[in-house]
């Protein structure tokens, strides 16, 4: 939500989606024990978070996300898209691979395969993807524009999310940059190293 003098936006941006997954690795991480309230509260505030942003996909005409949805519209929309704009973005498909490696949950490939269907069907190009204008009109022709964070974060995710044999272990030997990078946390490193 925003603030303003006008008063409170009940808005929620595409790019609040990393956050389920942050959540979900603050309650596996948590020294309390994954088994502590705290630990619960926060996996439990995770999974809801993601599967909101799932929503954000599910619910629109193409299966692509919104930029943002707003909230509380009336008594027949909990959400309705505040911008149509689909800009390839990784935050949810992010939640999405760390979800999945952590609970082992399928449902979290099933979301990443509705969401890798519908950026096959409406943001490919003849070279490359392209944003999409307007996720309620499946007729629209993809912009000529990718972000870089595409090819380095979303199709990375989306990668990962379905390759049953990854090295990534998010708990004891990679941590990710915020390109998407795994890198290997640095005691392990530095035994590698010796």
């Amino acid at each position: 939500a925003d603030k303003s003098d006008r008063g409170l936006d009940r808005k929620m941006d595409h790019l609040v989606c990393f956050m389920g997954g942050l959540l979900a690795l603050g309650a596996y991480t948590d020294p309390q024990g994954l088994a502590s309230s705290r630990a619960q509260r926060d996996l439990k505030a995770g999974r809801a978070l993601t599967y909101t942003c799932y929503q954000m996909y599910a619910r629109a005409t193409t299966g692509l996300s919104p930029e943002f949805v707003r909230f509380a519209v009336d008594e027949n929309n909990d959400f309705v898209s505040g911008n149509s704009n689909y800009l390839l973005r990784p935050e949810a498909v992010e939640s999405f691979f760390v979800l999945h490696h952590l609970t082992g949950d399928p449902v979290y490939r099933e979301w990443g395969w509705e969401v890798f269907c519908a950026i096959e069907r409406f943001c490919r190009t003849e070279i490359a993807y392209g944003q999409l204008g307007n996720v309620e009109d499946p007729f629209r022709v993809p912009e000529n524009k990718m972000e870089s964070f595409f090819l380095a974060e979303t199709l990375k995710y989306l990668y990962l999310l379905f390759d049953p044999d990854t090295e990534i272990d998010l708990l004891n030997k990679h941590v990710f940059n915020t390109e998407a990078h795994p890198l290997r946390i640095l005691p392990l490193l530095d035994a590698v190293q010796k």
